[in-house]
């Protein structure tokens, strides 16, 4: 219990907003479920969210100490009431999400707490399986990561046994990750294997694509497969060999065949009649393919998974499947 006692610059505020500007980690749903439970007291009695406090009143506030922490990265996590999170796997190790398009998945200058790790901490955090106030606490992390405006399969650790084995994998390629997106035209030939150089500007933030080595550039190999035409765009399953910044963002748009809707690599003119937010990409399936000994995730050898319902795929091929 924490004891409170109130100012004059804090006299005349309603109880609710007092305990917002207070504990700005507390969610508002929360908060007001605190006070009906009577573990926001006003001079020692239980009290309604919208009286007005006055100077000398004496506040104890029933309240876990983390909320009293002041916000920072890793704690953001607090003020996520209702986790957002689309599961399509969990076990005590590891989870696969599918995220959505527009969530970016780490903190970044401009979103500090609607982040796709933040409410994966929050869900476990309110499942009592993880809290950073343990002792030698492991905090969940992600194995890959998905541009915000490209939605798709994310792995979550949920030890750090799990987060080495991943990551592992993934660098010995033990994983395939198949992408679908839509492009404009029809590839030539409509299945292939597109080879290049990927040089990051940073200034631009954005990659450049080479067709011969050039200092700096790395690698880009991209398997692709066309599943159907129509309209003047293209439905086609791509498989990363190598994983590049944009790699396939960029490697299609310097292919002739920009993404649809991407505003870095493509076309705005041939976006125009199509009323699109985001770039038509989606990390859409997943399987291990694991050729040496897994440990702790042995059990996800062989197995697959594919999100079914890609919004794109769905809207501008309706007629698929």
């Amino acid at each position: 219990m924490k004891e409170f006692t109130i100012g004059p610059n804090d006299a005349g505020q309603r109880l609710d907003r007092w305990l917002a500007k207070t504990l700005p980690l507390l969610p508002a749903p929360l908060a007001q479920k605190y006070i009906r439970l009577k573990r926001v007291k006003v001079n020692g009695k239980g009290s309604k969210r919208d009286v007005r406090l006055q100077k000398g009143d004496v506040l104890q506030l029933y309240i876990n100490d983390e909320f009293f922490d002041r916000p920072t990265p890793e704690n953001a996590f607090l003020s996520v009431f209702k986790p957002q999170l689309d599961i399509l796997y969990e076990d005590e190790h590891i989870m696969l999400l599918n995220k959505r398009p527009g969530m970016v998945v780490h903190p970044d200058e401009k979103e500090r707490v609607n982040t796709l790790i933040t409410h994966i901490q929050a869900y476990l955090y309110q499942k009592k399986e993880w809290s950073p106030y343990w002792e030698h606490s492991f905090a969940p992390a992600l194995c890959n990561r998905i541009d915000r405006n490209t939605g798709g399969i994310v792995i979550a650790a949920k030890t750090a046994q799990a987060l080495r084995v991943m990551n592992q994998k993934i660098r010995d390629r033990e994983l395939q990750k198949l992408y679908l997106c839509v492009v404009h035209g029809t590839m030539a030939p409509r299945d292939g294997r597109l080879t290049s150089y990927i040089l990051k500007d940073e200034d631009r933030a954005q990659v450049r694509v080479f067709q011969r080595p050039v200092p700096g550039g790395k690698t880009a190999v991209t398997l692709y497969r066309t599943l159907e035409s129509r309209n003047g765009l293209s439905l086609v399953e791509c498989d990363l060999i190598t994983g590049r910044t944009h790699q396939i963002r960029a490697q299609f748009a310097a292919a002739g065949h920009p993404l649809l809707g991407d505003g870095k690599y493509g076309r705005e003119r041939d976006d125009k009649r199509f009323d699109r937010r985001f770039q038509a990409l989606y990390s859409y399936k997943l399987r291990f393919r694991f050729t040496t000994d897994a440990g702790c995730l042995e059990h996800l050898n062989g197995g697959e998974w594919t999100v079914e319902d890609v919004d794109f795929a769905a809207e501008y091929f309706p007629e698929r499947g």
